[in-house]
């Protein structure tokens, strides 16, 4: 027995090693998270009306922070190294890269580079107000983070059907990735008409305004990757990448405001079919059909 206790030891270290690597690897991806964030922003501040591909740059980088947002969690929970450090680190990142370089994109792109209208009174008018819209967007989703962190099983007010799982109110990565979709459409090219802006405007205002609410959103969560689904995943892995490919504008486009509208639908189908629902009987009627 005393024997061989220290070489159970020994072999009980290299495990040990790789138990405590692998609590890394989810931080590696939300550090690439915050990276992606970090030249976002520095794309935004060299972006002029000359050079808006620097625009372009930081959508693409805010969409690459999404997939990285999405991976650090799946990885955390397959390989069971879910902490609270890692969790905390998550929102932060969230707050930087999917808050603040968004609300700069958003601006920046709506406002900032606006041409010079004929009325430099509206001009003034439309800045000030793209100012305060990108800061609801950034201040809405940091509460929407803080929720999410101190929220247990949230349910959302329109629930929907049993077994699937939803998020409340839409999530801050699909809020950012909707700002960043459209500027990518658009290949960084800046709003150049007034009423384009205004509608920006209340696109920006929206998103925040969905990402406090408690309306229900798909969250992808019951979706398993470890079926013996091969064939299948190769051919939706396959095309989605040849559509990023060739038509990562489009594509990402329709996605970003397919995901934003269903939320809408389904609170829209909920409240209708709440009007068409007979009213529950009052207690009178229901002493009297006893």
């Amino acid at each position: 027995m005393d024997g061989q206790t220290p070489m159970r030891r020994k072999e009980d270290r290299p495990e040990r090693r790789f138990r405590k690597g692998m609590y890394i690897l989810p931080s590696l991806f939300t550090t690439a998270n915050i990276a992606a964030g970090y030249y976002a922003i520095l794309q935004i501040i060299h972006a002029t009306a000359a050079e808006p591909w620097h625009l372009d740059n930081a959508a693409k980088a805010i969409g690459f922070a999404v997939l990285f947002d999405g991976l650090d969690g799946r990885i955390a929970r397959m390989t069971k190294t879910s902490s609270d450090f890692g969790r905390e680190l998550d929102s932060l990142a969230d707050v930087i890269t999917f808050g603040v370089a968004p609300a700069l994109l958003g601006w920046m792109w709506g406002f900032r580079l606006l041409p010079q209208l004929t009325n430099p009174a509206l001009h003034t008018k439309l800045l000030q107000l793209g100012a305060i819209a990108s800061f609801l967007f950034l201040i809405a989703g940091t509460s929407r983070l803080a929720r999410f962190n101190i929220t247990v099983n949230p349910q959302p007010s329109n629930p929907g059907r049993p077994g699937k799982k939803y998020f409340v109110g839409m999530p801050i990565p699909a809020g950012a990735g909707v700002i960043a979709a459209i500027v990518h459409f658009s290949d960084g090219e800046p709003i150049s008409y007034w009423w384009m802006a205004f509608i920006w405007l209340l696109m920006v205002v929206a998103l925040a305004y969905l990402m406090v609410s408690t309306w229900r959103f798909y969250s992808f969560k019951d979706i398993d990757f470890d079926a013996r689904r091969p064939f299948r995943l190769i051919i939706f892995f396959g095309l989605l990448f040849a559509g990023l490919w060739y038509f990562s504008g489009p594509l990402l486009f329709s996605i970003a405001l397919l995901y934003m509208f269903s939320g809408v639908f389904w609170r829209l189908q909920w409240i209708f079919r709440r009007r068409n629902q007979p009213p529950p009987p009052s207690y009178k009627e229901a002493s009297q059909v006893s």
